[in-house]
């Protein structure tokens, strides 16, 4: 009987551990670009900036960002900092044309981001975003961008981690008692 105990409380605790892993692994965020109805085109009107929409919003490493738009007719170029600033589509760092494109941001610091389509960028169609490191503790909030205040973007993922991070430490210190 001591035997099958002790055998129940290692199966626990390698379910614990693999749960705490998993849930807090778990916290990458996709982040549609220009809010929950964005699309990745010229903006409608002058008061719309795809970069004011990211100066609002925060994007920690590992975050997935999601351009839509329509394939064949546009497409997202990630580009250096002096292309964005000239608008320039000749040498980018990545190309993108499937029309519902997903860019893992995998290096912190600044990113940028323009139109594929000739003279979509001048008339605004263009991106420049900060990534962050999060930091270690899952109730850590992450820094402030220098150029102004930023909120979170809306997802449940990071609610989520954390409260099935805190449920498997419990689980965790059960097995053990």
């Amino acid at each position: 009987q001591k035997y099958l105990l002790a055998m129940a409380s290692y199966s626990s605790l390698q379910v614990t551990i693999f749960l705490c892993i998993f849930f807090l692994s778990v916290n990458a965020n996709e982040v549609t670009v220009g809010g929950e109805t964005g699309d990745w085109k010229i903006p409608s009107s002058s008061s719309f900036s795809f970069n004011e929409w990211a100066d609002k919003s925060r994007f920690l490493l590992g975050d997935f960002l999601v351009f839509s738009y329509e394939p064949g007719k546009d497409s997202v170029l990630q580009v250096t900092r002096v292309a964005y600033e000239k608008c320039n589509t000749t040498s980018p760092k990545a190309s993108y044309t499937d029309g519902n494109t997903k860019v893992k941001l995998d290096q912190p610091g600044p990113v940028y981001f323009i139109s594929g389509t000739e003279g979509h960028c001048k008339k605004g169609q263009k991106l420049r975003l900060v990534v962050f490191v999060p930091h270690s503790s899952a109730f850590s909030p992450a820094p402030s961008p220098s150029d102004g205040p930023a909120v979170a973007p809306t997802s449940g993922a990071a609610k989520l981690t954390s409260f099935f991070g805190v449920v498997g430490l419990v689980l965790g210190f059960w097995a053990f008692f």
